[in-house]
């Protein structure tokens, strides 16, 4: 069984108020049905944030309707999409019942759906896919009975079996996830964080019994447990962080006992994200492809240059950042605007309010309500 996997395709997504749409659109119709009929899938596994936003431009959703359509109707070959943090749900899964009578499959349930399939070579596996699976959202589920969970973690250890339960006795099982496991490299800038306190992380011993675990939300391409878990990393560097990743996505020859093989096929952008640092007159003198790639600059300049930005523009079109070497570290323009916010996580905030009025921590058993209720609001848009 050879499967293509690939996640974190972020449509829609600006860069430094650049929009990505021309190189999201020379990745996912160009390159990717070239590597597809390179390599012969027996079927694509997209891991979810297939959106940047849970209302994506409309040359976004056109681009995706291209791109599924391209691989399902000329190749024949079966897609199983999930959505992510970043989807909303319900849009990404409009008419997902009809499409799946032509192999599209896009599951949007937290308890997951068992997806049977065949290899050309007579080979089986079944594929369970998995939608983003929020404590919140599986406390609404009813095979879980209204039950509160404290984070992921606990959220996950409830839906790990109802996900066995589904698969037959034998055969490799394929789990498609949008998740944070322990131990994971993250890209906190590219990132939106998946829960309130720091409560998002899943143990990677949640996944036992699972032949191969195909995740989505890390956007650098790695392996946890020797592989049995990938993240296969996003499409595009996201932000200047990303900018030494090598992106790819991932090939699976899974056999009939689970054991795998893992295959890194490289996507090369129409352009790149690169760190550039110089002085501002050695940065103006900059030829050849740097020129046409988003840059982030660092100036060396012992004091601050009148319009550096502006006239460095006149050379580098697709400014995303620019600091000064001698400014701290993580004070520049890197960071996009709001970071600085975002560290201070709701949670944590109400937990030093609650400290300071009640002269006493918050209460274990206030946390489960407390998250629900936050994340409720984000849900919401608040």
């Amino acid at each position: 069984m050879r499967l293509l996997h690939t996640a974190d395709w972020h449509l829609g997504r600006s860069l430094g108020g650049h929009s990505l749409h021309e190189d999201q659109a020379e990745l996912l119709a160009m390159q990717l049905p070239a590597i597809i009929r390179d390599t012969a899938p027996d079927a694509v596994l997209l891991a979810g944030d297939v959106f940047d936003r849970a209302v994506p431009p409309a040359e976004s959703v056109r681009l995706l309707d291209e791109v599924l359509s391209e691989i399902v109707l000329r190749h024949g070959i079966p897609v199983i999409v999930i959505p992510g943090n970043h989807d909303e749900a319900r849009r990404v899964g409009f008419g997902a019942r009809l499409l799946a009578a032509a192999r599209l499959h896009i599951v949007q349930s937290p308890c997951g759906e068992a997806i049977p399939l065949q290899g050309r070579d007579g080979s089986s596996a079944t594929i369970l896919a998995c939608g983003y699976a929020t404590p919140l959202a599986l406390s609404r589920e009813p095979s879980l009975a209204g039950a509160q969970f404290a984070d992921h973690d606990g959220a996950f250890a409830a839906l790990a079996p109802l996900l066995h339960a589904l698969c037959p006795a034998s055969g490799p099982r394929v789990l498609v996830a949008h998740a944070f496991v322990a131990g994971g490299a993250e890209s906190p800038m590219s990132e939106r964080a998946l829960s309130v306190g720091g409560t998002g992380a899943i143990g990677a011993d949640r996944f036992t019994g699972f032949d191969y675990v195909a995740l989505g939300h890390l956007h650098r391409p790695q392996n946890l447990l020797g592989g049995r878990l990938r993240y296969s990393g996003s499409l595009f560097p996201y932000s200047v962080e990303e900018a030494d990743h090598a992106k790819s996505v991932t090939l699976v020859d899974l056999a009939a006992d689970g054991t795998r093989q893992i295959e890194e096929i490289p996507l090369s952008p129409r352009r790149g994200l690169r760190v550039l640092t110089g002085s501002f007159a050695a940065l103006r003198e900059t030829e050849g492809p740097a020129r046409e790639d988003y840059v982030a600059l660092v100036l060396t300049d012992p004091t601050p240059v009148p319009e550096a930005q502006r006239r460095l523009a006149e050379i580098f079109p697709r400014i995303v950042g620019l600091r000064y070497a001698a400014e701290r570290a993580g004070s520049g323009a890197f960071a996009p605007a709001g970071a600085a916010a975002r560290v201070a996580r709701p949670l944590d905030l109400f937990g030093r309010f609650h400290a300071e009025m009640r002269g006493a921590p918050l209460p274990g058993e206030a946390r489960p309500v407390l998250i629900a209720a936050i994340e409720a609001a984000e849900a919401a848009g608040h």
